[in-house]
């Protein structure tokens, strides 16, 4: 039997944006935070890029869902249908309603498999893999690990995906493995990148290109990949400005960062911006939407004009923590600049870390260390340290 209740703060998602938002408004005082969330286990997915590098299994990033909700938090084991905004409801997919009183929408975006057709079937078989699913990340290193030889391509899109930077990484842990195993000359590395650089931050772009040319690395840029054969291994590939009809590219292993979209239900709630992927519409700077006011995101489904990131979280959190309860009261709002990070390794002990806002300029958390520059503390710090901050401190509000 349905029911309808009223919650005076509702969170869309359990991911790393939706449990720092409740623990960050518990720790603020509000008294009423739910969580709607249907997945019964809780994923660190920064760590997915290390298990498709083999630096990390699946065992090290899962918690149990229970265990990392922030206490005082209510949690909804359940799937969002819809939300009507006019009269501040959400619908659930086992037919309860939940009135709010102002609404966080947090649940992430997922892999968009028709954007590029022929792909979802390739990461069925042994030749292509992505470490934005966890099943297919451990995929990707056995897929790696196990190769000697042939062409290995590594696709990156532009379209939305959760810091595609990141998806540098199983590619430069690859060819260290492959180096210290004697069969690197015997491997092609193709790197395909949709967009016309690596990384939004200059420096940090122009370091990344150079360690890819160090290591042998072929890369493209403005290149799509329009469909993927698995049957014989061919990608069709447009290169931006090149004029020509689609070349085709075979590979021996095809790593994939994917495109995403949000999910339907924000497009069919009437929330969405007008562009491609249905993906959350607000205000850039408050995250406020700017039709319906008590609507708010953050994270991987907001259209936010900035990279999507975990790390970007820890700026947005507060942002959004704070202007809930501006609303109410009318004081000033805090703004969003797009901060973002990405930490990309460079081998298997050597990590940089590019920090920016939207517009592409530096916003380093440690302005007197240089952390552009690859390094093995920064590397340490990202595979070790950040997931107990984040396990520990991140979900429960205490880092912002």
């Amino acid at each position: 039997m349905s029911s309808r209740r009223y919650h005076d703060v509702v969170i869309v998602g359990g991911g790393n944006a939706g449990l720092s938002l409740a623990g960050r408004l518990r720790r603020d005082g509000a008294k009423d935070v739910v969580v709607v969330e249907p997945a019964r286990v809780h994923h660190y997915r920064p760590m997915l890029s290390y298990v498709a590098g083999g630096q990390a299994t699946l065992d090290q990033l899962r918690r149990p869902q229970d265990r990392v909700t922030p206490s005082g938090v209510r949690w909804y084991v359940d799937e969002v249908v819809s939300v009507d905004p006019v009269t501040s409801t959400v619908h659930l997919a086992g037919g309860d309603e939940i009135e709010y009183g102002d609404l966080a929408v947090c649940p992430g975006s997922q892999v968009d498999w028709d954007a590029i057709p022929g792909s979802e079937a390739a990461v069925q078989t042994p030749h292509a893999a992505t470490s934005y699913l966890p099943g297919s990340a451990v995929d990707t290193w056995t897929m790696l690990s196990t190769l000697t030889s042939g062409r290995a391509v590594f696709v990156v899109s532009d379209r939305h995906v959760p810091c595609a930077p990141v998806g540098l990484k199983p590619m430069f842990l690859a060819l260290d493995h492959w180096r210290r195993t004697g069969v690197r000359d015997a491997i092609d590395v193709e790197l395909l990148v949709e967009g016309d650089r690596l990384v939004d931050l200059d420096r940090a772009d122009q370091r990344l290109r150079a360690e890819a040319a160090e290591q042998g690395v072929t890369v493209t840029f403005g290149a799509t990949v329009t469909s993927v054969d698995a049957a014989s291994r061919r990608l069709a590939v447009d290169v931006a400005g090149t004029g020509s009809a689609s070349s085709e590219l075979t590979y021996d292993a095809l790593y994939l960062a994917p495109p995403h979209r949000a999910p339907a239900w924000v497009a069919g709630s009437g929330l969405a911006s007008e562009g491609d992927g249905g993906f959350l519409r607000v205000d850039p700077s408050t995250l406020q939407h700017p039709e319906h006011p008590r609507v708010w995101g953050l994270g991987d489904v907001a259209d936010l004009d900035a990279l999507p990131s975990g790390g970007a979280l820890r700026k947005q959190v507060p942002v959004v923590a704070r202007n809930i309860a501006a609303r109410r009261t009318g004081v000033p709002m805090r703004t969003y600049d797009g901060y973002s990070i990405a930490p990309v390794t460079t081998s298997r002990r050597s990590l940089l870390l590019a920090e920016f806002d939207r517009r592409g300029r530096p916003e380093p958390s440690v302005p007197v260390v240089d952390l552009v520059r690859p390094r093995l503390l920064t590397w340490a710090f990202d595979r070790y340290v950040e997931p107990q901050v984040y396990f520990r401190r991140l979900l429960q509000g205490k880092v912002s």
